[in-house]
């Protein structure tokens, strides 16, 4: 299995991630987006509420992804929650959802 390098806010980490789970968190990528853009383009009033995504896999770590769409003013702008973790470690951090999704397609090219 290929390891994915998910670049941070401050740093990097990476990990075992198969590309059928790569395409699985893509999908769940592009809902997302299809929420956040709901949310951007609401003329006036208040959007109706979207619903957030969480996306897990469990492999020789686990992985959880989570946005909640309703906070965010634009895609551009979101940021998601990422908890990887196995039986030692435990990271839980934040990452630039474009950034997610630019190390998430370069990946994918290259696996």
């Amino acid at each position: 299995m290929t390891q994915f390098r998910l670049n941070l806010v401050e740093g990097s980490v990476s990990f075992s991630f198969s590309p059928e789970a790569a395409r699985d968190l893509q999908g769940a990528i592009a809902s997302l987006m299809q929420s956040l853009k709901a949310v951007a383009t609401k003329p006036s009033g208040k959007p109706a509420p979207q619903q957030s995504m969480q996306y897990q896999h469990t492999g020789e770590v686990f992985l959880e992804i989570f946005c909640n769409p309703n906070i965010w003013p634009s895609p551009f702008a979101a940021k998601v929650l990422i908890t990887l973790r196995d039986d030692r470690i435990r990271l839980t951090t934040e990452a630039e959802l474009t950034r997610l999704i630019e190390d998430l397609n370069s990946y994918l090219e290259n696996s």
